[in-house]
C-alpha cells in the first residue's frame, strides 16, 4: 500500500526563526554601549539609558548581511588564520572586531595555533561591511561613512589601549596586552553581485580621540532627547526607517503629515524654513541646468568606461498598448459577440473575468524615457 505524504498548503517560513535567533545573539542583548551602536547619537542614547525599543522593523536584509558576514569571516579564519570576532572593551565601550591581522613581531608572541598563516606588514584592524547595489556607487566613490569610521576607530583605540578582553576563548590573546594599531581596512561586499571593494587607511590617533569624545558626549547627556538626531528622519533616511527607536524619536505616524513637520513650532520657524528652502532652491537651479546640458552632450554616447566613470543607458523601449485587433480576433474565436464599435474597457474586463490575458502589442512610435546611469568604474 502506498502512503501519501500530505504537505501543508504553504511551507513554514524560516524568517520567524531567523528573527528569534537574531534576538538571542549577544549583540542584540548587550546593554553596554557597543562600538557598532554609534551610528546615531540619539539612538546610542536610547541604548545607553536602557530604553525599550518601540519598533521592530524589517530585518531580512540585515539578517542576510549577518549570515554573509559570518561566512566570510569563518573562511578567513580557516584559510588565513585571522583573529576574527574578537572582543575588546573598557569601562564605557565594548565591541567585537571583525578581524585583526597581527604583524610578525606581535604574532610571534602567540602559540603557533593562534598565529596567522601570513602576518601583516603592520597590525591591521579590518571591518567587513555588506551593502546592497543601490549603495554600491557611494561605496566606490566615497568609501566608509563617518559612522563606520567612528566604529572602527573605537575598536582600534580599545585594542591599542586595553588589548583583547580577558574573556573565555581569548585568554591567550589578552596576555598580549595593548596592541598598537597601524592600519585600518574596510572590506565592502556587495550582497547582490558578490563584488568586493577594499579601502585601507593609516591609523590616526587624533581621529580615535574624536571618536572617544563622541562617546563621552552621549554618556554625559541626562536623557536621549538631549542628543541630536544624526539623520534626517523617516522617509528620508533608510537608517531612520529601520531604527528600533523610530517612534520614540519621531513620535507616531500621523496620516497626511511627515514626521519632520513637528520640527516647526510656530510661524517664525515656518518663515525661517521657507526662506532657507527658497535659498537652497536658488542654489540648486544652476547645478540642475548644468546637469541637463551635460546629459544632452552625452546623448548618443556608447555605454562603457570613460575615465573613472561607467556610463550606462536604460529605457528607450517600445511601450505596451492594448491590441484592439487582437482583442476582436480573440472574441470571434471564443464565439463572443463583438461590439460594432469595440469598447476596449468592457472587452478587457471580459478577458479578465474568464481568465484570458489581455492582448497587447508594442508601439514602436511610443517609447519609454531614456535614463542615464553614471557609476564609479571598477578599479583594475
Amino acid at each position: 500500500m502506498t502512503t501519501l505524504a500530505i504537505a501543508p498548503q504553504r511551507p513554514v517560513s524560516l524568517w520567524p526563526a531567523a528573527h528569534a535567533a537574531d534576538a538571542r545573539r549577544p549583540r542584540s542583548q548587550q546593554t553596554k554601549l557597543g562600538a557598532s551602536d554609534t551610528v546615531c547619537a540619539r539612538r546610542a542614547g536610547y541604548l545607553l539609558h536602557g530604553r525599550t525599543p518601540t519598533d521592530t522593523g524589517e530585518k531580512r536584509k540585515a539578517l542576510l548581511g549577518t549570515w554573509l558576514h559570518a561566512g566570510i569571516l569563518e573562511a578567513a579564519r580557516e584559510e588565513y588564520g585571522w583573529l576574527v570576532e574578537r572582543r575588546v572593551e573598557d569601562q564605557t565601550v565594548r565591541g567585537h572586531i571583525d578581524a585583526v591581522q597581527l604583524d610578525s613581531t606581535t604574532a610571534a608572541r602567540l602559540p603557533k595555533r593562534l598565529r596567522p598563516t601570513l602576518p601583516a606588514e603592520e597590525t591591521t584592524v579590518e571591518d567587513v561591511k555588506t551593502k546592497g547595489t543601490y549603495q554600491w556607487d557611494s561605496v566606490l566613490r566615497y568609501g566608509a561613512s563617518e559612522a563606520e569610521l567612528r566604529q572602527v576607530y573605537l575598536y582600534s583605540d580599545l585594542l591599542a589601549h586595553e588589548g583583547f578582553a580577558s574573556v573565555r576563548g581569548q585568554r591567550q590573546l589578552a596576555r598580549l596586552g595593548p596592541i598598537p594599531v597601524a592600519r585600518i581596512r574596510f572590506r565592502f561586499i556587495n550582497r547582490d553581485s558578490g563584488d568586493d571593494h577594499v579601502q585601507e587607511i593609516a591609523y590616526e590617533a587624533a581621529r580615535a580621540r574624536r571618536a572617544r569624545w563622541w562617546v563621552q558626549q552621549i554618556r554625559s547627556a541626562e536623557s536621549p532627547e538631549e542628543l541630536p538626531r544624526s539623520f534626517q528622519g523617516p522617509g528620508i533616511s533608510a537608517i531612520c526607517d529601520h531604527c528600533p527607536f523610530r517612534t520614540a524619536c519621531w513620535g507616531p505616524l500621523v496620516a497626511g503629515r511627515t514626521p519632520q513637520s513637528q520640527l516647526i513650532h510656530d510661524d517664525v520657524e515656518r518663515a525661517e524654513a521657507l526662506a532657507e528652502y527658497a535659498e537652497v532652491t536658488e542654489q540648486i537651479k544652476p547645478l540642475r541646468d548644468k546637469q541637463k546640458l551635460l546629459r544632452a552632450m552625452l546623448d548618443g554616447s556608447e555605454p562603457g568606461v570613460y575615465g573613472t566613470n561607467h556610463l550606462k543607458w536604460s529605457g528607450g523601449n517600445p511601450t505596451k498598448v492594448d491590441d484592439v485587433e487582437a482583442m476582436v480576433s480573440t472574441y470571434r474565436r471564443a464565439g463572443l459577440e463583438v461590439p460594432m464599435a469595440p469598447d476596449v474597457a468592457a472587452m478587457k474586463a471580459k478577458f479578465k473575468e474568464v481568465g484570458i490575458p489581455v492582448p497587447t502589442r508594442l508601439d514602436h512610435d511610443r517609447r519609454t524615457a531614456v535614463s542615464i546611469n553614471v557609476t564609479a568604474s571598477k578599479k583594475p
